[in-house]
């Protein structure tokens, strides 16, 4: 008797069509990714221009020395 395996215990599954809902959702999901990696690539952009920004703003601006607080009368 032959030996039993995978390739031939099981038929292979035909793959199946793809319905229109699933074209749509495949297109959703491609247009959502889209979006995402574009947020993100703005998103480190601008994080980065702020940090910088500020690191120049802060090397620039004299320090601040704090002698004492206003007190509150009343």
């Amino acid at each position: 008797m032959a030996k039993l395996t995978k390739a031939n215990l099981f038929k292979a599954e035909k793959p199946r069509a793809e319905t229109l809902i699933d074209k749509t959702t495949r297109a959703a999901w491609e247009i959502l990714d889209d979006e995402s990696e574009k947020r993100e690539t703005k998103t480190a952009r601008l994080r980065k221009a702020r940090l910088e920004r500020e690191a120049s703003t802060v090397s620039k601006a004299p320090k601040a020395t704090a002698k004492g607080t206003a007190k509150k009368s009343g």
